[in-house]
C-alpha cells in the first residue's frame, strides 16, 4: 500500500536525516517508528507526503508515486494519507466541529469551505465520529476549552473525516498523561482496525508501541536499525537502536502490564 525506496534527504547544512530507507507497509498495518532524537523518524513521516521534500528516492502511495507530482495533484493524493500531529494542530478559537470538518478542506471550494457550508454528508459523518471517540456533547465547544487528551481526540476525528487510507501519526502521546496516553493508542488503534488503515506512528515510548502495535521499525542516524515484531526488541536490539541503557526494566514493565490482574479472595 505504502512503498518507499532508497528514501534520502539531506538539508542544506549537509546533515543526513534519512540514508536510503526502504519501507513497506500493506493496508491495515499499524507500525511504530522508534529511535533516539534527531534519529529521522519525524522527517520520514513528512517525506511521506512530502511536508518536507526527499533529497532523492521515490515515495508509492498504491499506484501513485508521490514524489514527482505537481502541486494539484500532490494536494489531491494527500487526501488520502491523515495526519495526526504532536500538538494537535487545532484552530483554538473555532468549536470541535469546525476542527473537525476543516479536515474536508481538500474536498469542498474555497468559498464553500470559507462560508463553512459543508455538505450535510460531511457534518453527519463529523457527528458519527465525535461519537466514536466519546466526544459527541463537545461538538460546540471551543478548542481552547479542551483537554490535552481531548484535543488529540479532536485531531483523529479531522484525520479521519478525510477517509484516507493511510495514516501519519507524529508523537501521539508525548504531551500526555500515562493513562491518556494509553487511551489515545488504543483508540487510533482501534480505529484503524475497524477502518482497515495503515498507519505510522512515531512515538518515544518503546513500551507503549510494544503494547500496541504488531511491527516496530527502529531508526538510527537515518537508517533502519530494526525491523521486526515488539517481541524481538531484545535488550540488545534496544541497546543498538538507543546505546547502552537498563533494558530488561522496558522489557519487564510490558511484560506486567500484559499479566492478567490477580484475582483477591
Amino acid at each position: 500500500m505504502l512503498r518507499l525506496e532508497k528514501l534520502v534527504k539531506t538539508y542544506r547544512t549537509g546533515d543526513q536525516a534519512l540514508k536510503s530507507v526502504d519501507m513497506e507497509v500493506p493496508k491495515g498495518q499499524v507500525l511504530a517508528l522508534i529511535g533516539p532524537s534527531g534519529a529521522g523518524k519525524s522527517t520520514l513521516i513528512r517525506c511521506i507526503n512530502r511536508l518536507v521534500e526527499p533529497s532523492s528516492g521515490k515515495v508509492w502511495l498504491g499506484d501513485t508515486e508521490l514524489t514527482h507530482l505537481g502541486a494539484g495533484a500532490l494536494r489531491r493524493e494527500r487526501r488520502r494519507m491523515g495526519m495526526i500531529f504532536q500538538e494537535y494542530a487545532l484552530v483554538e478559537r473555532l468549536t470541535v466541529m469546525e476542527n473537525v470538518l476543516s479536515g474536508r478542506l481538500g474536498y469542498v471550494g474555497f468559498w464553500r469551505s470559507f462560508a463553512r457550508r459543508f455538505p450535510q454528508s460531511d457534518v453527519d459523518e463529523a457527528f458519527r465520529l465525535l461519537d466514536r471517540v466519546g466526544l459527541l456533547a463537545m461538538a460546540d465547544k471551543r478548542a481552547d476549552e479542551l483537554s490535552g487528551g481531548q484535543r488529540q481526540r479532536v485531531g483523529i476525528c479531522r484525520a479521519l473525516i478525510q477517509n484516507p487510507a493511510l495514516l501519519l501519526v507524529d508523537e501521539p502521546t508525548a504531551s500526555l498523561d500515562p493513562k491518556t496516553s494509553r487511551q489515545i493508542m488504543r483508540l487510533i488503534c482501534e480505529l484503524c482496525a475497524e477502518r482497515g488503515l495503515a498507519a505510522i506512528i512515531n512515538i518515544h515510548d518503546v513500551a507503549l508501541a510494544q503494547m500496541f502495535v504488531s511491527r516496530v521499525i527502529g531508526l538510527r542516524f537515518g537508517a533502519i536499525e530494526f525491523d521486526g515484531p515488539p517481541t524481538a526488541l531484545t535488550p540488545d536490539v534496544l541497546t543498538r537502536i538507543y546505546g547502552e541503557e537498563d533494558w530488561q526494566a522496558t522489557i519487564q514493565k510490558v511484560d506486567d502490564e500484559d499479566a492478567p490482574a490477580e484475582v483477591v479472595a
